[in-house]
């Protein structure tokens, strides 16, 4: 009976120390999701600003630009996935890595050919781990992205895109992301960012009518500087809202697995408790048995 006693303690020893780790990775998560939130409210109005800027361009002139409009032919397709560099974040890579596979898919029955980039360790492993070959990887900023990194990123993505898919770039780039809704929220999704598109609509765009601009030198050249710094911004609010994401999934993760240890240290107290009460029951029995029976071995010797 000692020795289950032994085994229970050593087991709550163990769950205490792990439930001291997950706690304070709680913690740091919980620090770091408010300065995530913070960097993504920032990035916002320059990012709905460049778009509306870039919108009123396409809208307001026939320029030519390699960026927006269909491709006769659409034969390779990128897909630039964002995942996180840790893991204990619960299921926010592989909710992100199961929306780029989805849309794989649906690229591939297009008749399109998938280059993959993976933002973050942990898709890099998944990809790697499979035999799967990937066009570029980035890892390292995936809780707290910068700028240059997007900008790094972009840069790559853009040159492949202007050199097209019959000379070994693509012809399209669709990004997955997760978007921070709430704390308790954070949806994977999917979006294309090039080429652009440009629709014809009757509702008013976001933000409210566009004034009438006046473009110099020319259109074609406000394009050429708008567009690159337009995907870096959007790319670099899809690199915040997954960071800011990722915070939140593992900060709920986190709080989960240190509320089992809760519970499973209550358990298994419970149980050294049984066994420490059987055992005090039968040293009992034994010195009450041991006290009868040399009692009755005087009795017998009178």
């Amino acid at each position: 009976m000692g020795a289950q006693l032994r085994v229970y303690r050593r087991r709550i020893a163990s769950v205490s120390a792990t439930k001291k780790i997950t706690r304070a990775q709680e913690l740091i998560a919980t620090a770091r999701i408010v300065k995530a939130q913070q960097r993504v409210a920032a990035s916002t109005p320059y990012a709905r600003e460049i778009t509306r800027a870039v919108s009123a361009v396409a809208s307001h002139s026939n320029a030519k630009h390699p960026l927006i409009g269909e491709r006769p032919r659409l034969l390779r397709a990128a897909i630039v996935l964002i995942t996180a560099d840790r893991g204990f974040a619960g299921a926010y890579n592989s909710a992100a890595i199961k929306q780029a596979e989805q849309l794989a898919v649906l690229l591939r029955d297009e008749g399109k050919e998938v280059v993959r980039y993976v933002v973050g360790r942990k898709g890099a492993s998944y990809y790697n781990f499979r035999g799967i070959e990937l066009a570029g990887t980035w890892s390292g900023f995936s809780d707290s992205p910068q700028y240059g990194d997007a900008a790094e990123i972009a840069d790559v993505v853009i040159a492949d895109f202007e050199k097209g898919g019959e000379n070994g770039g693509v012809d399209e780039l669709h990004v997955v992301s997760t978007e921070f809704v709430s704390m308790l929220t954070q949806t994977a999704s999917a979006a294309r960012f090039l080429p652009l598109e440009i629709e014809e609509s009757t509702e008013p765009p976001a933000g409210g009518v566009f004034p009438l601009y006046e473009f110099e030198p020319s259109p074609a050249a406000v394009l050429d500087a708008l567009l690159p710094n337009y995907i870096k911004a959007r790319l670099y609010n899809a690199l915040l809202q997954s960071a800011a994401s990722e915070h939140a999934a593992r900060r709920r993760a986190m709080k989960s697995a240190t509320d089992n240890a809760s519970d499973l240290i209550k358990q298994l107290t419970r149980l050294a408790n049984s066994a420490r009460q059987a055992e005090i029951t039968q040293e009992i029995s034994e010195i009450v048995g041991g006290a009868n029976a040399l009692a009755d071995a005087n009795a017998g010797s009178d």
